[in-house]
This record gives structure tokens, sequence and C-alpha cells, in this order.
């Protein structure tokens, strides 16, 4: 990767976190604002609670991102310590899969909110999921390549052994 892409990929990982962190701090409190005459000022605390934990999941990608590209820059990312990163963006993913499932649950009774727009979260849900499944399946891949470093590894020492 090179040092363009890095500092490319870097500065959006940096916005996006900046970004993440001003939702996370003043656009939930104005959405609590907003929320406390509405239909759904009874729902107010988990729907916020929701959208306070989703938004931390994604905050929790982009550090194990980060960290990922740190070890690709370094040329350490086929190694055991990029499996910790990519476990976490697993997890990541399937509580936010969870989290937008829970919050159809929530909006769900009632007549506050139409119930396409939770058959929609129940999609959404499910496409979040299934990219905690593709990360799953690029873990897998980097096992492979793992192993496969570590043999070729073995190989090399034991030709030099021989010459």
């Amino acid at each position: 990767m090179g040092k363009i892409t890095v500092l490319a990929l870097r500065a959006v990982l940096v916005a996006l976190l900046a970004g993440s962190l001003f939702v996370q701090t003043v656009m939930v409190a104005l959405l609590a604002d907003d929320m406390e005459g509405s239909v759904l000022a009874d729902r107010r605390v988990p729907i916020l609670l929701i959208v306070v934990l989703g938004i931390g999941t994604a905050q929790a990608v982009l550090v194990c991102v980060w960290q990922l590209v740190t070890m690709v820059r370094r040329g350490n990312v086929f190694s055991d310590g990029a499996f910790r990163y990519v476990h976490v963006v697993i997890g990541a993913f399937v509580a936010a899969a969870l989290l937008v499932f829970a919050l159809g649950v929530v909006l769900a009774p009632g007549e506050a909110v139409a119930p396409g727009v939770v058959l929609l979260l129940g999609g959404v849900s499910l496409a979040v999921f299934a990219v905690a499944l593709i990360v799953l399946v690029l873990r897998m891949l980097l096992a492979q390549a793992v192993a496969r470093d570590v043999e070729a590894a073995r190989m090399q020492a034991e030709l030099a052994e021989v010459i």
C-alpha cells in the first residue's frame, strides 16, 4: 500500500471519527430535545441508547481499520496480531445488526412509525449481519495467508540450512 493511499485512508478515517464524535455528542443531544414532545417520547431513552451504541460500533470499526492499515504499512498484517482487530470488527458488525433490529423492535408498537419503516430496519439489520459474515470470510482468508506465510518461512529456513 502506497504512502498516498495510506494518508488518504487515514484522512478519511479521521474525518469519519470526528464526525461520529460530533453526532454522538451534539446531534444525539439535539435529537433527545426534539423527541421530548413527540409521540416517541416514551421510547426516547432506548432509541437514544441504541443510536449512541450504534455509533460506538462504527467507531470501533474505524479504530480497528486504522490499526490494520498501520500493520499493512509496516508489512506485518499477515500475523496473528491482525486477528484481534478483525475479531473486533466482526463483533462490532454483529452488534450493529442487533442494534438495528432492536431499533425496529422499539419502533414497532403503535402507530408512531409506519410498518414499512420497521420492515426496512429489519432488512438493514440483515444487510449489516451479512457484512459481518463477509468479514468472517475475509478473516478465514487471512488465516490461510498467515498459515502459508508461516509455512514459507519454515521452508526458507530449511533451505537455508541445506545451503
